[in-house]
């Protein structure tokens, strides 16, 4: 399925139901008093998080959602029919802006969360509520009042505990591959990766993460070139970013740590941040090297770039290292889990 990770809709709650002016008609009753009904209350519309989606695309053809309006109040004092609500099913990692203002409404985090985009108008009275003791046949009674309506724009961020960040043919998706169940399109050309590609590794029952596959980046990216900034930002839900470098690149002009140092340029131009973040330096494609060489070239490329954090070997195509790799983050993310927990 197409990842979509921007869509723009329109919302509009009902209208709430108008209160009447009504009076008693009853036999043997000349002068029956007001008993008008209030009317009902109308619609709001909600959005929910659902675990189960994972794309925006369905918001590609449905663009336009409006909740039920209040039933208008009947004579006897009953009160009109409240409208439904309407609930909104979005993916995880949903953020809601007002396109008007620019306003962040909300962030859809949780499975089952809610969050109100457009509130439902309040319902009229009816007459009855007027009457008083100098007013023995009041004829007011009010409308209902119209509901909010407001034009959406919806941004999905990837809701991962890990990011593979790298420049195209990095070998990103042959990793995510080799270690998940996902199935990301892997060729010998830039940017086969076009949307991100969620991949969930399990380490034994009850012990998995999330891993992303965010599309290779180029330099100029956060001044949106390339695939530019739309990939960026999913960076920034990830507890941990893996930097996955080709160590034995063939076009013998490609230098892997000149391609460090300007994916990190990006980033910090994007959100200085996510230079913050916990980050491995994975050296992958080491097949490609003679055994007798591969040693010496990981050196290299580590000093060269002064890399303080953990470092990994591997070789996604054979699935030399990825397990020892995997389970490192799952060690790591269970660790955080416990630090939040204990700050509880």
């Amino acid at each position: 399925m197409k990842f979509v990770d921007e869509a723009t809709i329109k919302v509009e709650a009902g209208k709430g139901g108008n209160g009447i002016a009504s009076f008693r008609k009853e036999k043997y009753i000349e002068f029956g008093g007001p008993d008008g009904g209030d009317g009902g209350d109308a619609g709001s519309i909600y959005l929910i998080g659902d675990v189960n989606l994972n794309t925006l695309v369905d918001f590609r053809f449905t663009r336009r959602y409006k909740a039920e309006n209040g039933q208008p109040g009947r004579s006897r004092n009953c009160t009109g029919k409240g409208g439904e609500d309407l609930y909104i099913k979005v993916p995880l990692g949903t953020q809601v802006y007002d396109v008007d203002t620019d306003e962040l409404i909300g962030d859809v985090l949780r499975e089952g969360q809610i969050l109100l985009v457009a509130q439902g108008g309040v319902h009229g009275i009816g007459n009855v509520h007027f009457k008083s003791s100098t007013n023995r046949a009041p004829r007011q009674c009010t409308k209902g009042t119209p509901g909010e309506a407001r034009d959406l724009r919806l941004e999905l961020k990837v809701l991962a505990d890990v990011g593979l960040l790298g420049m195209p043919n990095a070998g990103k998706s042959t990793f995510i591959r080799a270690v998940s169940a996902a199935k990301p399109k892997v060729a010998n050309y830039p940017f086969t990766t076009l949307h991100p590609n969620l991949g969930v590794v399990s380490i034994e029952a009850h012990r998995s993460f999330v891993i992303a596959d965010i599309p290779g980046l180029i330099e100029g990216a956060a001044d949106g070139a390339g695939l530019g900034i739309r990939f960026l930002k999913h960076l920034s839900r990830t507890r941990l970013l893996l930097h996955m470098v080709d160590a034995a690149p063939l076009d013998e002009s490609v230098d892997p740590v000149n391609e460090v140092q300007a994916l990190e340029k990006e980033m910090a131009k994007f959100d200085p941040e996510l230079l913050e973040y916990d980050r491995w330096l994975v050296l992958n494609k080491l097949d490609l090297l003679p055994e007798d060489e591969r040693d010496a070239r990981c050196e290299e490329i580590v000093q060269r770039l002064n890399w303080q954090g953990p470092v990994f070997r591997l070789s996604a195509l054979n699935k030399q290292g990825t397990q020892e790799l995997c389970y490192r983050i799952m060690e790591y993310i269970e660790e955080k889990q416990g630090q939040v927990t204990s700050d509880e």
